[in-house]
């Protein structure tokens, strides 16, 4: 397991959500329409905010309260209703299916097919999601299940240092801009 992911450039962030799973998946939740570091601050902003990150915790929490939550300066999230209903989402098939343990949903997968589903399963986890946690699992934690499921271009997974992550988030830049030029 690494010591930290340089997906924030906070120290505190980074370590977080190499640490904790459930920090990990919130991560990749709120990582739509925000920078990366946006979106990976987001757990160590809700830990802090409600004491604690845990599943079904989360998921009971009245979602007016978790609406505060996410909306308190700096906001979690530039949506926060809906991030704030995803998260909630995600926290209950956490707490329901894996028994608030959210290293199970790859821990316990049999082969790469079932890690696919589990991850697609989970709420706000599209394809691109699925492809970039699968990235983080291979590349970061040695899961050899999540490796086939990696493209053959720069992801998170990619990311080891602060370095890392700024040459990331350009090669994303460019291979969007290709993707809307092939398209266009």
């Amino acid at each position: 397991m690494p010591e930290a992911l340089h997906f924030t450039g906070n120290a505190e962030a980074d370590r977080l959500i190499a640490a904790e799973p459930l920090a990990l998946l919130i991560g990749f939740v709120l990582d739509q329409q925000v920078t990366v570091p946006t979106a990976f601050l987001g757990p160590l902003k809700l830990q802090q905010r409600l004491g604690g990150l845990n599943a079904g915790e989360i998921a009971r929490t009245d979602p007016d309260r978790l609406l505060e939550v996410f909306r308190e300066k700096p906001a979690i999230h530039r949506f926060p209703g809906n991030m704030a209903k995803r998260v909630q989402e995600l926290c209950a098939v956490v707490d329901e299916d894996y028994r608030g343990d959210a290293s199970r949903v790859w821990g316990d997968a049999t082969d790469t097919a079932d890690l696919k589903q589990r991850l697609e399963a989970l709420p706000g986890f599209g394809e691109m999601k699925v492809k970039a946690l699968a990235s983080v699992l291979a590349r970061r934690y040695g899961n050899a299940m999540a490796e086939p499921l990696v493209p053959d271009h720069a992801m998170l997974g990619d990311v080891d240092s602060p370095e890392a992550l700024a040459e990331y988030q350009a090669a994303k830049r460019a291979y969007k801009a290709q993707l809307r030029a092939a398209a266009g």
